[in-house]
């Protein structure tokens, strides 16, 4: 069908009347050509074609298709291009150099998350997650100083929309491509508020320009702006927060805050102290947070002197009341359900309470000789006090505490000195080096088995090498020869996929044949476990292989 000419005048690619909105003209009029027609068309689309006189315009359900796409094509052939938009300034340049091409096409088969083998159904079969190694291959191309392969940045804004676990990794790999990709698509503006604002940051020593950037920058880039502060000099972070305190939002007084955790020494005293009449009661607690982890603030002195003399040699005895200096120094005044008024007071006091006070308070004793001692027993306060002083021994990051509430690893969680809560110990270990906490929980894998130190093995530094991955690999082949459920070692399989040493797998080999069932086995069992240690090896094997890649040539 012809479609209608020019008006006079009109050039080259000019209609006589504009069209629809949708299709980048202008909406169609009541006056326009071929209105009428189209609102006929829509009249016997929405009523029937049956149902109006003589049954409109196209006689037949059929004919109205056919005749609604002809017009179609009509309208749109004679469409006014729309006026082109302007282009977006090109992308800031990223200096870091791109991964080795290996390495690129391993991030591309992550993001997609292959396995490599087909198969579905609620086994895992014996294929690596890839999914779950992403995290692993972005801390290494990290540590290299890598940035994303452009045409990746996409996939990996997405990965990092879907995980929030990713997203430091991913939006540091992205660099200032990926910035400037998320100011143009809404799905990734959760970037700007946790990437670096995809722009250089200023020069810290330059004060114009950190204060232009401090005022006018995007959340993200003050974020980023405060931590390059911090890094250059500590004592000029809390000097920057002060400009511009009063008003801002509640929430990011209390991002702000926490980033001064960095750092945190005496010189931030001033600061913290005046946070500590803060409007925000979570800004309150903050602030009181990290005062009384510098043992010689003024705040950490005046819990030290209401602990004190609630806990000593002679015993116990908590605070009756909870008064306005205590409020004030961040004391929380309601217990929460099921907790006793004193005992949640005295919990917050000892927590608070530099830990150097109670060697004096009871006679020149360490922490382990204090630990052990009987003086909350008989009025059943020694939970109460124990947690306490975990608390405070996590805070203050005190090795010395941390072994004395945590005990020998070897005794039986029930009976540990300092708290029975897998969730305490692992927070303990935090405090101690790194080779000593591996040892740790590598004797309490000997003594215990598996089924208890999940989350004591998720604070060991990766890879688990040495002593601890020697006892992951022998509790994991006891269980498997003990005939045990094997499903309830799924969350430590996991774990040692994604943490072991990839050397071990070299010792795992021998596991990955199917032995015969026990008798008094779990059913399926031997074939379970075989199929888990073949995912094993071969995630060892694909790791060692990732880093190969990464390696600079």
């Amino acid at each position: 069908m012809d479609s209608p000419g020019p008006a006079e005048g009109a050039g080259p690619g000019h209609r006589t009347s504009p069209r629809t909105s949708s299709e980048g003209g202008a909406p169609m009029g009541e006056g326009d050509e071929g209105y009428g027609e189209w609102q006929e068309l829509v009249g016997a689309a929405l009523l029937g074609t049956d149902r109006r006189p003589g049954g409109g315009p196209a006689g037949s359900p059929e004919a109205l298709l056919d005749a609604a796409a002809v017009h179609t094509v009509r309208r749109r052939a004679g469409l006014r291009p729309a006026g082109a938009r302007p282009r977006p300034e090109p992308a800031p340049h990223d200096p870091r150099p791109a991964p080795p091409e290996a390495a690129g096409r391993r991030l591309a088969q992550l993001l997609a998350g292959r396995t490599g083998s087909g198969g579905g159904g609620g086994r895992r079969g014996s294929a690596p997650d890839l999914t779950e190694l992403l995290p692993q291959w972005l801390a290494a191309a990290g540590r290299h100083g890598y940035r994303a392969p452009a045409a990746l940045v996409p996939a990996l804004l997405d990965a990092a929309r879907a995980r929030t676990d990713l997203r430091p990794q991913a939006l540091a790999l992205a660099g200032t491509r990926g910035m400037w990709l998320a100011r143009m698509n809404p799905d990734w503006r959760f970037a700007l508020r946790g990437g670096a604002g995809g722009g250089e940051l200023p020069d810290v020593t330059d004060p114009s320009a950190v204060e232009r950037l401090w005022e006018e920058g995007l959340f993200a880039e003050r974020v980023a702006l405060l931590g390059a502060v911090r890094a250059h000099e500590p004592a000029a972070a809390p000097r920057l927060l002060a400009t511009t305190w009063p008003s801002e939002r509640a929430e990011d007084r209390l991002m702000f805050l926490d980033s001064l955790r960095v750092g945190l020494s005496l010189e931030d005293e001033p600061f913290l102290d005046a946070a500590l009449g803060d409007r925000s009661r979570n800004v309150r607690a903050t602030a009181a947070e990290l005062l009384s982890a510098l043992p010689q603030s003024a705040l950490a002195g005046r819990m030290a002197e209401r602990a004190l003399a609630c806990v000593g040699p002679e015993g116990v005895t908590p605070p009756t009341e909870c008064d306005g200096g205590m409020l004030r120094d961040g004391v929380v005044k309601r217990p929460p359900a099921g907790r006793g008024e004193r005992a949640w007071w005295l919990g917050q006091l000892v927590e608070a309470a530099p830990l150097s006070c109670w060697r004096e308070r009871f006679g020149g004793l360490g922490p382990a000789e204090i630990v052990a001692l009987p003086v909350a027993a008989a009025e059943g306060w020694t939970e109460e006090l124990h947690a306490a002083w975990c608390r405070a021994a996590v805070r203050q990051r005190d090795p010395e505490w941390s072994r004395a509430l945590l005990g020998p690893a070897s005794a039986p969680p029930a009976a540990g000195p300092g708290t029975a809560s897998l969730a305490e110990r692992a927070k303990l270990l935090e405090t101690l080096p790194d080779g000593e906490r591996a040892e740790w929980v590598a004797e309490f894998v000997r003594a215990h088995g598996l089924s208890e130190a999940f989350q004591l093995l998720g604070v060991c530094v990766v890879p688990w090498a040495g002593a601890l991955g020697r006892a992951v690999v022998d509790a994991l082949d006891i269980a498997r020869e003990a005939g045990s459920y094997p499903w309830s070692f799924s969350g430590v399989m996991g774990l040692a996929e994604r943490c072991l040493d990839p050397s071990e797998a070299g010792r795992l080999e021998a596991l990955t044949a199917a032995a015969e069932e026990q008798p008094d086995a779990s059913p399926g069992a031997a074939a379970y476990w075989a199929e888990a240690f073949q995912r094993l090896v071969a995630t060892l094997r694909l790791r060692a292989a990732m880093l190969s890649e990464l390696a600079p040539s």
